[in-house]
């Protein structure tokens, strides 16, 4: 049996071999760092949940349920995002839109007409003015607050697009189930809104909750709704015109 022996290695070669498995036993270092890092954060985020029952209405309207962070001295810092309410078949779609502060949204017009797409109430204030078929045009939502979308040409067409100061929200199922996750633990004020309930109910349903991983669903939140649809004016405060089949605003060849 013959059997391989290696020469000792020199000093030399042992440096070497040293200094190049150093990088490597740094990256492995350095890679087992951050994956502990993201563990804890992981492990410091929930996923807060709850359910919102809506009480007066047999309609299944979609409810937005937002966490503003308590005890912050600046306003939080929010990443863009964009969005887009698309006009179909005489309709906004999706006709509810949650997004945050600073986000700006497409309106593009898919429809073989004209449109008018404008907002004159308490959130975004625009008028886009007339465009055609296969156009688009953007606006970018810099302040928080509700914008109620109409079409100054077609009056069965309406949307909303809430503006929120804080990236943790969600809108409710058709359940009304709801999960908004990533959330850090901490103290938060919960808020909610519906297209069909009053503001006075809106604020009294405000209230702060703990976030933690053993405090992370927030039960059952009663909602009364109206369920009526208010008629609005067009863009000038006046009621809408009867179309007219011959009118181009109507009718794009």
């Amino acid at each position: 049996m013959s059997r391989t022996f290696s020469e000792p290695a020199s000093e030399g070669d042992t440096l070497a071999r040293a200094s190049r498995s150093l990088p490597r036993l740094l990256r492995i270092f350095l890679l087992q760092l951050f994956l502990v890092g993201a563990a804890i954060c992981s492990a410091q985020n929930v996923s807060v949940t709850g359910k919102v029952v809506l009480e007066g209405s047999q309609s299944a309207t979609q409810t937005v349920v937002w966490l503003a962070p308590l005890g912050a001295a600046d306003p939080m810092p929010l990443a863009p995002m964009h969005a887009t309410l698309t006009q179909k078949n005489k309709m906004f779609e999706p006709h509810l839109l949650v997004i945050t502060r600073g986000t700006s949204v497409d309106f593009p017009n898919r429809d073989p007409w004209f449109h008018n797409v404008f907002s004159l109430f308490n959130g975004k204030r625009f008028d886009l003015g007339l465009y055609e078929a296969g156009s688009s045009r953007t606006v970018h939502f810099d302040r928080e607050g509700v914008s109620f979308i109409f079409c100054n040409i077609h009056p069965e067409m309406s949307a909303v697009v809430v503006v929120l100061g804080s990236p943790y929200f969600a809108l409710t199922n058709k359940e009304g189930e709801f999960d908004i996750a990533g959330v850090p633990a901490g103290r938060y004020t919960m808020h909610v809104w519906n297209e069909g309930a009053m503001p006075a109910t809106l604020k009294t349903l405000a209230r702060e909750v703990q976030v933690s991983e053993e405090a992370r669903n927030l039960g059952a939140i009663h909602l009364p709704v109206a369920g009526v649809t208010v008629a609005h004016k067009n863009k000038y405060g006046q009621a809408y015109e009867p179309p007219s089949p011959n009118n181009p605003v109507y009718v794009q060849p």
